[in-house]
Order: C-alpha cells, then structure tokens, then sequence
C-alpha cells in the first residue's frame, strides 16, 4: 500500500468531520477542497473568518460553500485551538487537524486537562513515507514530539506505530530500533533499550508485531545490508516501522527523506482519543492531504 492508496482506504471509512485549528493558511484550505472533491470528509474551519472566506473565494471552489463546511470565528490562534479541540472533546469532529498554527500552541490546547484530548497514554508522531525506488510505505516514529524517549516511553511509541500500520492493513508490522550499531553497547543507552524492547516483544509485553534491535538504518531496510553483516533476523531488510532513538534522529532522518530522497509524507500523531493531523506549517498540501487522508484512515469505530 502507498500513500494514494490511503486516499481510496479514507473514501471508504464513510464521511467524518474534521476540526481544523487556525485553518486561513493557503495550503491548508487546498487540502480541504481537495479533500471535499473526494468525499473524504466534511470540515469545520476554525480561525479569521474573513481570511478564511477571502482564500475560498480565491480558490473558487463552489463546494466550499456547500454544507460540507462551516467556518466558525476565532479571535486568535490560541482560541482556534480551544475552539478545535473541543469540538473533537464533544464529538462534533472525530479528527483533529492543525492550521497555520504554532504547533506549542496547538499542543496545549490538546494537552489541556478540561477538554483536551489526552488518554493517559504517550503521543508520539508518526510519519509514513513513500521513498521512491522503495516498494513498501516506510513508518518513521517519532520526529516530532517526544525529545530522548525513556523504554517505557518507547514501548508505547511502537504500540502507537503499529496501530496505525495496522489500520491500513499492515496486519504483522517489522519494527527496527535504531542505533549506529547492531549489537549492544553498555555506553550506548539506544542499543541497551532496543535490546529490552526485543525481549518486551518476546514475552508479549508488546504485541501485534515484531520487534528485533538493535538494528543499524542499513541493515534495517537493505537485505543485501543485513546479509553482509551476518544478520540473521525476522526485522533486517524487512523493516516497516523505524522506531528512531531521539528526535534529533528522526527529525534529521525525517526532512533527509523530503528533500533528499524526495520521499512524499503523510503524519498524524497517535495515542490521543482522537486522530491528529500535526504537519509542518512548511508541508505542501499534497502532504497535508495524505496526512488526513492517514487520520481518516486511523479513526476507531
């Protein structure tokens, strides 16, 4: 399955809405009439409503004025947020996407203890990739949230990562974590957790897939890499989900796959009582799109 197949997946899932904060962001409204053209979704807009109106009006989609959207006033970014989260807090919409927003400001508003949308549970952001000349769709976690994960933090970022891998049919997802070597190191603290998740993974304290680290990038998603370094694994050369050890790591990796490998990316962040779509205010709306079109995918019926 590649990112356009996520776009067929979404039109299936039946129609949701979608609460957007801040949403008078040019990128953002070309995503939504994408979307609408679709039928993956309806939306509520909210933010400046006459800067919202006037990018419609520029855009000149008529659907924009069908009852598929409703633009709801906000004085200020902060509000926005408010005003999104709790709409998806009163399931109004069941997914939740970040505008031309701070994302710490967006965050607070999810984070809040009244309305906000926390379960007791990690978020962690993640990312799928599709890279060309690579035949699967990549799963990167975390790159955006999570800054030095503990191995309890970590195991609850691959359990986020591999509900979503499988609610897009990835039914026994390969999960890597990532160290700069493949054995483990007592002075590499990666290599030391990567090896405890393994062993979590063998005894079912994490489940639904399989875990074997430490792995280094190459041998976690080259076979011929694997092969020359002697590694005999169920995860090397097979990986579906890369489980970074640091943000500094994902992050890097993240933006090498965009703009080197010109990798195309959709990202929502998991473990919310909610799907959320938190791109970059820098993401063009192609990706803004495959994001949605991932946390329509994801929603739990």
């Amino acid at each position: 399955m590649l990112l356009d197949s996520l776009i067929d997946k979404a039109t299936h899932e039946g129609i949701n809405t979608v609460a957007v904060a801040a949403a008078e962001d040019s990128e953002v409204i070309e995503a939504v009439i994408d979307a609408l053209n679709r039928n993956l979704a309806h939306f509520i807009l909210f933010g400046d409503k006459d800067k919202i109106s006037s990018l419609i009006e520029r855009k000149m989609d008529e659907r924009m004025n069908s009852n598929h959207v409703k633009i709801v006033q906000a004085d200020s970014t902060a509000n926005a947020a408010e005003l999104a989260v709790k709409a998806v807090f009163n399931k109004e919409a069941n997914v939740l996407m970040k505008g031309n927003i701070p994302t710490n400001i967006f965050l607070k508003a999810v984070l809040n203890k009244e309305y906000g949308l926390r379960t007791g549970n990690v978020l962690s952001h993640v990312a799928f990739f599709e890279i060309p000349g690579y035949d699967q769709l990549m799963i990167v976690t975390d790159a955006a949230l999570n800054i030095a994960p503990d191995l309890e933090q970590k195991a609850q970022i691959i359990k986020n990562a591999v509900s979503l891998a499988k609610s897009i049919g990835i039914e026994t997802p390969k999960v890597a974590p990532i160290a700069a070597v493949e054995v483990v190191n007592p002075v590499m603290s990666a290599t030391m957790d990567a090896a405890a998740l393994t062993m979590m993974n063998k005894r079912g304290q994490i489940s639904g897939c399989i875990v074997d680290g430490p792995l280094g990038l190459d041998n976690a998603v080259s076979a011929i890499a694997a092969e020359h370094k002697g590694i005999q694994s169920e995860v090397a050369g097979k990986a579906d989900i890369l489980l970074v050890p640091t943000i500094e790591v994902g992050n890097v990796l993240y933006k090498s796959l965009i703009y080197f490998a010109e990798a195309r990316v959709g990202a929502v962040v998991a473990g919310a009582k909610a799907p959320i779509v938190l791109t970059s205010r820098a993401d063009s709306a192609e990706s803004k799109l495959y994001s949605l079109a991932l946390a329509l995918c994801c929603i739990k019926k």
